[in-house]
C-alpha cells in the first residue's frame, strides 16, 4: 500500500526548475483525480544536503507552492543550518525571501522523541517538582549522547561538521531549553508552538558564550580510517564535552555539562539532573559516602524517567545505598 503511493521523479540538480515543474504536474493531475476534496495540501520534506537546501526552496517556490485558498503549503528543513552562524544567515535570507514564515518548519527530530514531549506536561503538569527545579535544589545538569560505534562510512559528512554541529548545538541544546525555560503562556494549542519557542529562546540568550577553559574535545583512534575521509589529518572532534551556565534567577551558578562522543562503551542519550547533597548529611552519616540524587530522563534506547534515592542497605550495616 505504502509503495503504492511513492513516486520517483529525477532532475539535473537540486534547482533544476523544469524537473520541478514536470513534478508539479504530475501532483496537480494527482489532486484532480480527488474531484470531490476542496483543498489539497502540499508538504515538502528536504532529504537533501544542506549546502543545497536554498537553490531546491527557491524551485518550489517557482513552480510548486499550493494557489492561496485551496491548501496549504510547508517546506520542512532540518538541521544542520549551514555550517556556522554566517551560512545559516544566508539560508535564512534565501528561504525568508520566496517563502512566509507559516511556509517554513525548522526541524530537530530529537523534539519528537516521548520523553522530550513529556518534558513540558512532566514540569509544568506536576506541582511536586516545581520546588526542586531551581538553584537551590539542583547541584548540576548533565546532558548525554554516546554511540558505541563510529562514522561507518559516513565520514565524508561528520568530517565537515564534527559532534558539536551533529549533536550538542541542536540536539542536546533543544533538550537543555526545555529543561531550563520558564512557564510558557501556553503549552497545548493553536498558539503554543510561539510560546513555546519564546520561552527557550530566552534560555539561549540567557547562557553566556562558552570559553575554551568550559570545553573538551577528544577524536576517537582510527576515526580518519574512514575511506570517505580525504583529510587524514583531520582534527575534527568525535567527543566534546562543554559546561555552560544559564543566567537566570532559577538557575544562576548552576552548571549544564552537554557532551557526545561516537565509539564511547554503550548507546545511551539522557539526562541526569544532580540534586544537592542533603542538609548536614556529612554530620548525620560519618565515614559514610551518599550517593548523589538524581532524576535520570533516558531519551534512548528504552525511554524512561526515573529517579535515584538512597536507602540502607539490607543487612546490619549502615550504609545508605541508590535504588532507583
Amino acid at each position: 500500500f505504502f509503495l503504492s503511493r511513492c513516486y520517483y521523479k529525477n532532475g539535473k540538480s537540486y534547482g533544476d526548475v523544469v524537473a520541478f515543474e514536470e513534478l508539479m504536474g504530475f501532483i496537480r493531475e494527482h489532486e484532480m483525480s480527488f474531484p470531490t476534496k476542496l483543498c489539497h495540501n502540499r508538504l515538502f520534506y528536504l532529504a537533501i544536503p544542506p549546502n543545497v537546501f536554498g537553490e531546491t526552496g527557491v524551485a518550489i517556490k517557482k513552480t510548486g507552492l499550493q494557489v492561496s485558498g485551496k491548501g496549504w503549503s510547508r517546506l520542512i528543513i532540518e538541521k544542520p543550518f549551514g555550517r556556522d552562524l554566517d551560512s545559516c544567515n544566508d539560508l535564512m535570507r534565501v528561504l525568508s525571501a520566496e517563502f512566509e514564515e507559516h511556509h517554513l518548519y525548522r526541524i530537530d527530530h530529537y523534539l519528537g522523541k516521548e520523553v522530550v514531549q513529556n518534558l513540558l506536561v512532566w514540569r509544568f503538569g506536576n506541582s511536586i517538582f516545581e520546588w526542586m527545579w531551581h538553584r537551590n535544589a539542583v547541584q548540576c545538569v548533565i546532558l548525554t549522547f554516546k554511540e558505541p560505534f563510529g562514522t561507518q562510512g559516513r565520514g565524508g559528512y561528520f568530517d565537515n561538521y564534527g559532534i558539536i554541529r551533529d549533536i550538542l548545538q541542536n540536539h542536546l541544546l533543544q533538550v537543555l531549553t526545555l529543561l531550563a525555560m520558564e512557564p510558557p503562556v501556553q503549552a497545548d494549542g493553536p498558539d503554543a508552538g510561539d510560546y513555546i519557542r519564546d520561552a527557550k529562546t530566552r534560555v539561549l540568550q540567557a547562557i553566556s558564550p562558552i570559553v575554551p577553559e568550559d570545553c573538551l574535545l577528544g577524536q576517537y583512534k582510527g576515526y580518519a580510517d574512514d575511506e570517505t575521509i580525504t583529510n587524514k589529518d583531520t582534527n575534527t572532534p568525535t567527543y566534546a564535552a562543554l559546561r555552560c551556565f544559564v543566567n537566570t534567577p532559577r538557575w544562576a551558578g548552576v552548571p549544564f555539562i552537554l557532551q557526545a562522543g561516537k565509539a564511547l562503551d554503550e548507546r545511551v542519550c539522557e539526562v541526569r539532573v544532580q540534586f544537592r547533597e542533603p542538609p548536614a548529611a556529612q554530620a548525620m552519616f560519618p565515614n559514610r559516602s551518599l550517593p548523589k540524587n538524581e532524576l535520570v530522563m533516558r531519551l534512548q534506547p528504552n525511554p524512561a524517567i526515573y529517579f535515584v534515592n538512597n536507602i540502607k542497605s539490607p543487612g546490619f550495616a549502615y550504609k545508605p545505598q541508590a535504588v532507583t
